[in-house]
């Protein structure tokens, strides 16, 4: 099985457990995950979405559980599954992963332009 087969069964796999996927306010864009939970409002970590109270309010905006939508796994790679593979395989990268690569190679270039102030 190739990486790209790999890869794409495991999305598949993510995809079809709704127990770890983050929900979204629409009101005010607060994300539910279900691996954090709520600690103000008492709400442990694993419980998944469609396990809390009918009752349940966006701890941001107060709106109600029929308020959010469901936005999917926490850590997919973003955009389309069939542009995973183009490119330097930079779109298989998390959101997060994404935003270390870009600042970190800001950090190394803003370190590699003040090194010339070393230069006699």
């Amino acid at each position: 099985m190739t990486r790209a087969a790999e890869a794409e069964a495991e999305d598949r796999q993510l995809e079809s457990d709704p127990g770890s996927h983050s929900y979204e306010c629409r009101s005010c864009g607060y994300r539910y995950d279900p691996a954090e939970g709520v600690a103000k409002l008492g709400i442990a970590r694993g419980t998944t979405f469609t396990a809390l109270p009918d009752t349940f309010l966006c701890p941001v905006c107060r709106s109600p559980k029929a308020a959010f939508v469901d936005v999917g796994p926490r850590n997919r790679p973003s955009g389309f599954t069939q542009n995973l593979d183009y490119g330097l395989g930079v779109n298989r990268l998390t959101p997060s992963q994404k935003t270390i690569l870009i600042f970190g190679g800001l950090v190394l270039a803003a370190a590699f332009l003040l090194s010339f102030y070393s230069l006699h």
